[in-house]
Order: C-alpha cells, then sequence, then structure tokens
C-alpha cells in the first residue's frame, strides 16, 4: 500500500504544480523583444554583420531588417544567418518597398526572407494612396500577396504611420485596410505614430483581434516628436501591451528609433533597459 501523503509533501506537490502553472502562464503572455535596425541604419550600412552581433550582445532577442536588406544576394544572406544562428538571434519579419510586392520582385524577396528564417515580409508604406479607391488597392495589394506568399510559407504584413490613422473621405485609410484584407495579413502596428495621429493604441488592438502580430515600439511626446526613448514619451505602454498579449495575439516587439540624444547604439541600449524595467 502506498505511504500517505504528508502535509509537507503535499504543500510541495501543490507548490510544485503552481510553480509550473505560472511558468506556461508567462511563457504564452512572454514575447520576444526585438530592434527594428532601422534604429542603427548608419551601424548596419557600414558593417551589417558587426551591428546584428553587436544588438545581440546587448540582449535583444530578434531584429528586422528593412529596405536596403532586398539588395542582398542570397548568399550574403545565408552568411547573415549562420551568425544569427551562431549568436542566437531571430528574424522573424523584415520590411520591403512596393518592389517586393510585384510579380517581379517577389521572387527575390522570398528567397531571402526563407534564408533568414522570416515569416512575415511587411510592407513598410504605401506611400500617398489617393482617396479611398487608393487605399483600397492597397488591400487588394496585401490580399494577392497573401496567395502569393503562401506556398513559399511567408505572410504579408503593413506597417503603418500617421497617415493611415488620419481619416480620408471620413474614414481612417487603417479601418478600410483592416476591414478589405484577410486575416493572414498581420497588421504590424507602429504606436507611436497612432498616438500622434491622436488615435487610441488600446482601441485599434482590441479592434482587430489576432492581427496586431507585430508591433513596433516607438514612443512620441508633444514637445520632442520621437526622440525620446521608450518609455519617456507619453503612449500608455503597459495598457497596450496588455492589450497586445491578450487580444491582439502578439508574437514579437520590435523597439524602433528614429533618433535621440545619445548615439544609435547607447540608444538602444537605454531603450532596452526601459522596457525591461517597465515590463518587470
Amino acid at each position: 500500500m502506498q505511504a500517505p501523503i504528508s502535509v509537507s509533501r503535499r504543500s510541495f506537490l501543490a507548490a510544485s504544480a503552481a510553480a509550473s502553472l505560472a511558468g506556461a502562464l508567462r511563457a504564452a503572455v512572454d514575447v520576444p523583444i526585438g530592434l527594428e535596425l532601422f534604429s542603427v541604419r548608419n551601424e548596419l550600412k557600414h558593417d551589417g554583420i558587426a551591428t546584428v552581433r553587436s544588438v545581440a550582445k546587448m540582449g535583444y532577442q530578434c531584429v528586422e531588417f528593412f529596405a536596403p536588406y532586398y539588395d542582398w544576394t542570397p548568399d550574403y544572406a545565408k552568411s547573415m544567418k549562420r551568425v544569427m544562428d551562431d549568436i542566437g538571434i531571430k528574424c522573424y519579419s523584415t520590411h520591403n518597398g512596393p518592389k517586393s510586392f510585384t510579380a517581379e520582385g517577389m521572387p527575390h524577396a522570398i528567397e531571402l526572407n526563407n534564408i533568414l528564417g522570416a515569416k512575415y515580409v511587411v510592407f513598410a508604406s504605401a506611400g500617398k494612396p489617393e482617396g479611398i479607391g487608393g487605399w483600397m488597392k492597397v488591400a487588394e495589394t496585401l490580399n494577392n500577396a497573401a496567395e502569393q506568399l503562401k506556398p513559399a510559407g511567408l505572410q504579408p504584413g503593413y506597417h503603418n504611420h500617421q497617415l493611415e490613422f488620419t481619416p480620408v473621405d471620413g474614414k481612417r485609410p487603417m479601418d478600410v485596410l483592416a476591414a478589405n484584407t484577410g486575416k493572414d495579413v498581420m497588421l504590424q502596428f507602429d504606436v507611436g505614430t497612432c498616438v500622434e495621429a491622436g488615435a487610441d493604441p488600446v482601441a485599434w488592438i482590441n479592434q482587430n483581434p489576432g492581427r496586431i502580430r507585430s508591433m513596433h515600439l516607438k514612443d512620441w511626446s508633444p514637445d520632442r516628436g520621437y526622440r525620446v526613448l521608450f518609455g519617456e514619451g507619453v503612449v500608455p505602454w503597459k495598457p497596450i501591451m496588455e492589450a497586445a498579449k491578450k487580444t491582439g495575439g502578439l508574437e514579437y516587439a520590435l523597439i524602433e528609433q528614429e533618433g535621440s540624444d545619445y548615439p544609435a547604439f547607447e540608444t538602444a541600449v537605454r531603450c532596452l533597459q526601459n522596457y525591461r524595467k517597465m515590463m518587470a
């Protein structure tokens, strides 16, 4: 016959189960924190591989390459991926110009993103489409891209700026894009530009459950614009992150800094330190 479980052992087992559950819950809500490499654009241009190594040493878990990556050769992309694997940093998405969404340009984007191990090919900016009709064409481009990228295991994304949250003919372009694209089109949320445009970031996330799978954590203040470090502006980060994890389907987040009073690398370090303090 099995010996009765003592009170102390029962307590131990209960505590262990609670700890395991807590760990599982943390794993479910914690997301990798990365850097949009536009934040260190000059360093990246000078030496891309050394820059990615430096970003990894800071403690960032992922990076997002922006438009110039498209000019890479497959061999260079493979070299970058070997380095990323060696230092343990990921690339979940890339930022792309219109060329990546054309019939002629998409094959190269697919090849590079597959080499890098990315999941999302993000349309970084649609420029200035004319009226709601122009934004409907952008939605069509994204839906077509979803069909073309799917066989390669990739998905399209769209990155907003202030323009997308500024009404046109009584409608916000972001609402038009969200309503007229499939759920496989990821809505990459640039938070600071939304706040500058006067929109409610938490409301936007809650209106689009499961589609805010990536965010750019860019802060903003009325007097200093985007030169404030992450956590030092007016953006309400804690409720935003809570909504993004609970409702938005957030898979990873990227700090982005357009410039500050500090050198680019120091800026990236300070932003990451502020993020960790705030999210602790």
